[in-house]
């Protein structure tokens, strides 16, 4: 198996950065162009085709029936992927595990991690830790991210230049999309997802091959089709919270990493956000589209409201739809789970008038949601700002 590299986004991001006019982000994001990813591309090509010679039971692991955790951003996907993760027959990627998807990486961190702790006295974690803490601090609040924690499938995809995670680094939503997977060509859609599978394969041989693959991610809602085609067999968990709250948390979480990298012009700002406001619609109502052409694939529907309230009931009914059985171990975590809280808290407050949403438009635009999930008898409170704002 070759490594999957986007040479067309590359030469783009290419581009892209040379309009950046900020001179000191222009020079790293072409360092990070030009010399780091090459190199870690190339590394990480080399490695997985050694996998294959090196680690020959790698050809007889099989993906079976996955399940995708997938959803608007900020909707409840990262705590149902921790509810459902504590199962353990389901295996998951670490965020370091992502950047280093071959099985010779792996097994290469597994043993630099064992030299560490037995001869080094765990000089490297600690440097490891208060990387972590200079590379996520800033918008821990909001989303929080680890080298340990779980991640996003989709950040496998960051060296070969094909993650939406390049929209961080660089806000040109117009120009960039890593979305619509399910409309591109067919040939181009089946080497991209190959990748992907190969990566969960390895990622099965490491975890254990009898596991289930479970993944989250909010971007997978534009590959649904793409899933199916590539795991005739999987099984999706689909999250939805009222979109007054989550597309201004989404907005607010990308405006903060945009802010961070120094002065952006309001207009690319601006732009991207009325991208991003568009896409959100089409991460709430593709997916349905999608599995009403197929019956036949399992799924189940998540009112982020009860999985907040009910945890313990929300995933007893998921399970039910998508088949499974509740083991006594995992019933255990789950009573453990309903007894420690009732609710999930964030720090984040969404206001709707700062990135100059309008409400009823959004009502319009996702109605048959707000009627099945009556959203109008539950909007949420406006922050005091967001009232001034309305008021002014």
């Amino acid at each position: 198996m070759f490594y999957y590299f986007d040479f067309s986004v590359w030469f783009k991001l290419l581009r892209l950065v040379s309009k950046e006019k900020n001179d000191r982000q222009r020079r790293g994001l072409y360092k990070l162009l030009l010399l780091h990813i090459p190199l870690r591309a190339s590394v990480t090509a080399l490695c997985f085709f050694l996998d294959g010679i090196l680690f020959p039971a790698l050809w007889r692991t099989q993906v079976k029936t996955p399940v995708f955790i997938i959803g608007h951003a900020r909707s409840g996907t990262t705590l149902a992927h921790r509810l459902m993760s504590a199962d353990e027959r389901f295996s998951t990627f670490k965020y370091y595990e992502l950047l280093l998807p071959s099985l010779l990486q792996k097994k290469l961190v597994h043993l630099a991690a064992w030299i560490d702790a037995r001869v080094l006295g765990g000089v490297l974690e600690r440097k490891l830790q208060a990387w972590e803490k200079r590379k996520f601090g800033p918008t821990q609040h909001i989303h929080k991210m680890g080298l340990t924690i779980p991640e996003e499938d989709d950040l496998l995809y960051f060296n070969s230049c094909a993650s939406g995670f390049w929209l961080t680094k660089l806000p040109y939503m117009s120009e960039l999309d890593f979305f619509h997977v399910d409309q591109r060509s067919p040939a181009s859609r089946r080497r991209m997802m190959k990748f992907y599978k190969e990566c969960v394969r390895r990622q099965l041989y490491i975890n254990g091959s009898e596991r289930i693959h479970l993944s989250k991610n909010p971007t997978y809602c534009g590959r649904v089709e793409a899933l199916i085609e590539t795991f005739p067999d999987a099984r999706f968990v689909v999250l939805y919270r009222n979109p007054y709250e989550t597309i201004p948390s989404l907005l607010k979480l990308l405006n903060v990493g945009w802010k961070l990298q120094g002065n952006l012009s309001r207009e690319r700002v601006r732009e991207s956000n009325e991208v991003m406001t568009g896409l959100s619609y089409e991460t709430y109502l593709h997916p349905r589209e999608v599995l009403a052409r197929h019956p036949e694939t399992p799924h189940a529907i998540i009112d982020y409201r009860r999985l907040t309230t009910d945890p313990k009931g929300c995933i007893e009914d998921v399970y039910r739809d998508l088949g499974l059985d509740i083991t006594p171990a995992y019933a255990a975590f789950l009573e453990a789970e309903a007894a420690r809280t009732r609710r999930h808290e964030t720090e984040h407050r969404y206001s709707l008038a700062e990135f100059g949403l309008d409400d009823q438009d959004i009502r319009r635009r996702l109605a048959p949601l707000f009627e099945e999930f009556q959203w109008d008898e539950h909007i949420p409170a406006k922050p005091e700002d967001e009232k001034e704002a309305t008021h002014a």
